[in-house]
């Protein structure tokens, strides 16, 4: 019996794995995807990069909750140097728009937040997760992914991408 258990455990495993997306990786092609707006406007990636000499794409599981807010308050405090180097930042999440509205207000971020909640974005870049998206970071420059953050920072989001840019 309890071999019977752990076969299915492990059978229900590599399912799972297989439905989830590899991470984006450097040198890919920028993932293209469209979600609503912390203001409730659809939002094209493709049109963000096209506007955009660098497009920071950045995920967090869930809007106003301490690593989050961390990881959007350490990208709102650079973001004139972001802004400066051509970087326009997306925070990215499962929450709804209401939620990532009040989220964005609540911390004053300047950049626009997506409300992934078909999840569409995530699975293209290969951040979703069963219930929050991964937290991750890309940075998109030419059509291409040119760094990419598989681990997530929290307080060191933007020091992470303004040393890359400094290479």
């Amino acid at each position: 019996m309890k071999i019977r258990n752990l076969f299915f455990a492990v059978s229900f495993f590599a399912m799972f794995n297989i439905m989830i997306a590899d991470p984006a990786e450097v040198g890919s092609t920028a993932p293209t995807a469209s979600a609503l707006t912390d203001a409730g406007e659809m939002l094209d990636l493709a049109d963000v990069y096209a506007a955009n000499d660098y497009t920071l794409v950045y995920f967090y599981p869930k809007a106003d909750t301490p690593g989050c807010t961390k990881q959007g308050c350490s990208l709102r405090d650079a973001y004139e140097e972001l802004d400066a180097k051509g970087v326009a930042v997306i925070g990215v999440s499962y929450d709804k728009v209401e939620k990532q509205r009040a989220f964005k207000e609540k911390y004053n971020f300047p950049f626009t937040l997506l409300a992934d909640t078909e999840k569409q974005v995530a699975k293209a870049f290969g951040a979703d997760g069963m219930v929050f998206a991964s937290r991750s970071a890309y940075l998109i420059h030419d059509g291409k992914v040119v760094y990419a953050d598989h681990k997530g920072s929290t307080t060191e989001q933007a020091a992470d991408v303004l040393g890359f840019l400094a290479q």
